[in-house]
């Protein structure tokens, strides 16, 4: 009988625990839900208000943005350059390797000597790249000064042309004015020569009226010869 008291009892006890057990296995999902759901109630506000950073570059820009970097050390050729930056708060330095304003590389160290390493490969990085920009800018420059001494010079040959056809416009003006000229010294000179014979010619008889008028004697004209009587006859006295 106590044997048999004590199995029932057993059994009983079997039976409650895996009842139990089946309320349990029942009961833990939803509450493991409902803890889950308050979790994430409580992580979501903060998971809307952090920041997501996905790469070094985003990190470096929004610590650049939220104005807690200073810079240490920048170097620029052309457009290119390379910038070590330090974090105060977190003793951390930042290496970036930018083209203008755009991050090519971002390299996130603690270490000092590291951090100074990475500045100089990349402040040398920097010299290697600009100087393709640096080369075709010179280049662009002096093509622009080129063409603007070829624009001059053209400038001062098509200058230079109508300077020379005004001057050869006036050479043919003076050559046809003094040919002009010629013609009328020419005739100018036949003319005096002309005037010259009539005033010698006038001035020689000024000169013989003015001996006839000083001739004191009268100049008369001659006598008509008269002809000579003829011989008388001779009378017969017979």
């Amino acid at each position: 009988m106590r044997e048999t008291s004590g199995g029932a009892v057993f059994a009983r006890h079997a039976r409650s625990a895996a009842v139990l057990a089946v309320a349990m296995m029942l009961v833990a999902p939803a509450a493991m839900a409902a803890r889950g759901d308050r979790a994430a109630a409580t992580e979501e506000p903060a998971a809307r208000t952090a920041p997501v950073v996905r790469n070094t570059v985003d990190e470096l820009k929004q610590l650049m943005d939220a104005r807690q970097l200073t810079e240490l050390r920048t170097t620029y050729n052309g457009n290119y350059g390379a910038s070590l930056l330090f974090n105060a708060s977190t003793l951390t330095y930042y290496v970036a390797l930018f083209q203008e304003k755009n991050f090519w590389r971002v390299i996130k160290t603690d270490a000092v000597d590291n951090a100074e390493r990475v500045y100089r490969t990349f402040a040398q990085q920097s010299e290697q790249l600009a100087q393709v920009y640096i080369d075709t800018t010179r280049l662009e420059a002096g093509k622009r000064y080129t063409e603007r001494l070829v624009a001059y010079n053209e400038a001062r040959l098509r200058t230079l042309q109508q300077e020379m056809e005004q001057q050869q416009a006036q050479s043919a003006q003076v050559s046809a004015a003094l040919q002009q000229a010629q013609q009328q010294a020419v005739s100018l000179s036949t003319d005096v020569q002309s005037t010259n014979s009539q005033l010698d010619a006038l001035q020689r008889r000024i000169q013989i009226l003015q001996a006839e008028q000083g001739n004191p004697e009268l100049s008369l004209p001659k006598p008509d010869s008269v002809p000579s009587p003829a011989p008388a006859a001779a009378s017969d006295g017979r």
